[in-house]
């Protein structure tokens, strides 16, 4: 399985320059001036080096939305007990849930992926059973799960982009759901960065300031107790991630493989892209960075990363609900890309030389 995992990742190869270019002529034709559009340019320019498609399209929208549970959420790390998760995934099916208000405005669809609720579901439409594991192990203690257990995970998310490509997906968005994830994130983020944990943890669902000091100890904790490499992607997942937080870097992992621009939510999602983008940097400029969160971390995920996030609402939901926002405005580049008049068509006069 780990050798599959390379195959897929040495498939992914840096973005054409000749795109990007060919896209910059483009929107330097257009009536305004050069670069007076901002990020929106810069979105439309690595959409299309992207995909290889200088008048892309975006006409089919998904949002993959992970869910899985935590075992160190019996640390007391989180305001909501653990049997929320399968309860939101249900008010997900229904359709009641702040992704589904959202993903319906921009026009995409919602996919919710079971990969590790502590809960037996039975089969419903919109819901994806491929449970690893029902949750993690208390991190605190011990590993979240064997390497195996998140190579498999990871496999979860590849298969969710090999759907999304054979459905013919223009943009695929990531989403989590899970009580206790943030725990973890910030886990991640500490292990691969050498950040303080008190500096990249913050209240999650809005927990108090005593909760959020067992926070704290409790990642430092299960730093200590699981020693994870820095400089092993994989060890860092298996021993202090989550399942949904793997199948969210397979997602992204096989997305990148298909050319297909895949949009990175919150503070969780983006512990997954940390993941996928420390197994191959080219991961980095195949993804949308959606908004930055509140959770405090979050800018030093996007800083490892490397790129700008495109909202700052305030937000810490997650569900992929940043990702449905940011999709309207990707969707919007292109449309500029695509259908502003250039000076010749519009008989304006250009600045001069």
């Amino acid at each position: 399985m780990e050798k599959e995992l390379q195959q897929r990742l040495s498939s992914i190869r840096p973005l054409d320059e000749e795109f990007l270019s060919r896209a910059q002529a483009k929107l330097d034709k257009l009536t305004k001036p050069p670069g007076s559009l901002g990020q929106l340019e810069e979105i439309a320019r690595r959409y299309v080096a992207i995909v290889e498609n200088i008048r892309p399209r975006i006409q089919q929208k998904i949002i993959y939305t992970f869910a899985g549970d935590h075992g160190v959420v019996a640390e007391g790390v989180s305001a909501y007990p653990k049997e929320v998760t399968p309860q939101m995934v249900y008010n997900f099916i229904r359709g009641g849930a702040a992704i589904n208000v959202l993903a319906g405005h921009v026009g995409a669809k919602v996919v919710v992926v079971d990969i590790g609720v502590d809960h037996l579901f039975e089969p419903l439409e919109g819901l994806v059973i491929r449970k690893v594991a029902r949750g993690t192990g208390n991190i605190t203690r011990g590993p979240a799960m064997s390497k195996e257990q998140a190579l498999q995970a990871i496999f979860v998310g590849l298969e969710m982009a090999d759907r999304a490509k054979n459905g013919g997906a223009d943009l695929v968005g990531t989403g989590d759901m899970g009580i206790g994830n943030t725990t973890p994130s910030s886990a991640i983020l500490a292990a691969l960065t050498g950040l303080p944990v008190n500096q990249v943890t913050h209240r999650g669902t809005g927990i108090d300031d005593v909760a959020l000091s067992r926070k704290v100890k409790a990642i430092e904790k299960a730093l200590e107790v699981n020693a994870p490499d820095p400089k092993d992607p994989l060890d860092v997942l298996s021993k202090v991630g989550g399942l949904e937080i793997a199948g969210i870097a397979g997602l992204i992992i096989g997305c990148a493989g298909h050319r297909i621009p895949v949009v990175v939510d919150g503070f969780i999602s983006t512990a997954g892209a940390m993941i996928a983008v420390a197994l191959n940097p080219r991961v980095q400029d195949r993804l949308f960075a959606s908004h930055q969160s509140v959770e405090v971390g979050h800018q030093f995920m996007w800083e490892y990363i490397g790129q700008k996030p495109i909202l700052n609402l305030s937000m810490r939901l997650g569900e992929g609900t940043g990702a449905a926002l940011a999709m309207s405005i990707i969707e919007a580049a292109v449309k500029v890309l695509n259908e502003m008049a250039t000076f010749s068509e519009a008989g304006v006069s250009e600045a001069s030389r």
